[in-house]
This record gives C-alpha cells, structure tokens and sequence, in this order.
C-alpha cells in the first residue's frame, strides 16, 4: 500500500481537480482546451454532489487538512452554484420579458 503522505496528497489532488472541474462547468473559469467560459449548471451540480459524497464516505478516515480542504471547498462550491442559479433564473426572466415585448412591438 502507498505511503500516508502519498495517500494524503493524493486525495487533496483529486478534491482540488473536482473543485476546478465544478467551477468550469459554472462558467466560473473557462474551458483549458477550448479556452471559452462553458456553462452547464446540471454537470456542475453532478460534480458537487459527488464531492460531497466522497466527503460523507471518508468521515472519520480523513486527517485535519483534508478535513478542512474539502469541507471549505465543498462551502466555496455550494455558494458559487446557488449564485449561478439565481443568475441563470434571472437571465431566463430577462429573455422571455424581451420575447414579450417583442411580440408586443409586432403586434402594433
């Protein structure tokens, strides 16, 4: 078996990967091979929730800095994503009241 600080650093690299994934899937840092903002808030919800799985599966075999990394990460992620909800909520009321009185012009 490997070695505990292997093991440590290697769960802190597999909790930051998952962090920068969830934060391209929200539009919050753009795509490395693309190099444009992708959005796509159910993938990033997906990404959440499986950090949060692996936080709740590893209760109690975790050491204090992993236990702080993926707590505060986990935090960072959960207010980032309800932000891009509202956001998203508002853009959609944006673009049907524009639909709206677009017809509304047509129509006069």
């Amino acid at each position: 078996m490997a070695e505990e600080p292997k093991l440590n650093m290697l769960f802190m690299s597999l909790v930051l990967s998952l962090s920068q994934a969830a934060m391209q899937h929200m539009g919050k840092v753009t795509n490395p091979l693309t190099g444009k903002i992708d959005r796509n808030l159910e993938q990033a919800k997906v990404t959440v929730d499986m950090l949060e799985m692996l936080k709740e599966k590893s209760k109690g075999n975790l050491v204090k800095e992993e236990e702080k990394l993926i707590g505060e990460t986990l935090a960072t992620l959960q207010l980032n994503y309800v932000d891009e909800v509202k956001k998203e909520e508002k853009e959609k009321k944006e673009e049907k009241k524009e639909e709206k009185e677009e017809k509304q012009e047509e129509q006069k």
